[in-house]
């Protein structure tokens, strides 16, 4: 399957994805004005590679700063993933936060009461 190397802007984030390591990074900003277009190549990806998921998933996010139809994509993606561990594999999301910012770190745990999979919250200096 073809991987993703996506370089992000002010206001669209970096996506790297590597489907034989089963991993998803999502970082930096993602304030666009087209939501569903900046977030489909993702969307795609992750169809694809869960309909042959690897025995271990690992998604890494670590954003600044995102809007609300952003977080809405977050959500079907993450959702994608919630099915792939209840096939039964193992499926880990890393949800990086700026120590000091609590709005994101609310923001992936308002994410984590949403989606069946517990998050590892780790704060970044």
């Amino acid at each position: 399957m073809e991987e993703l190397i996506i370089s992000g802007t002010p206001k669209t984030p970096s996506v790297k994805t590597d489907s034989n390591q089963g991993l998803l990074e999502i970082t930096g900003r993602s304030n666009p004005e087209n939501t569903i277009e900046v977030f489909k190549p993702i969307v795609n990806w992750v169809e694809e590679y869960a309909q042959n998921p690897g025995e271990k998933t690992t998604v890494n996010i670590q954003l600044e700063h995102f809007n609300t139809s952003s977080s809405k994509s977050l959500i079907g993606i993450l959702k994608r993933f919630e099915a792939i561990k209840k096939e039964g594999r193992d499926v880990i999301i890393n949800w990086h936060y700026e120590a000091d910012d609590e709005d994101i770190l609310e923001a992936g745990e308002n994410f984590e009461s949403v989606i069946e999979i517990p998050f590892k919250m780790i704060p970044v200096s």
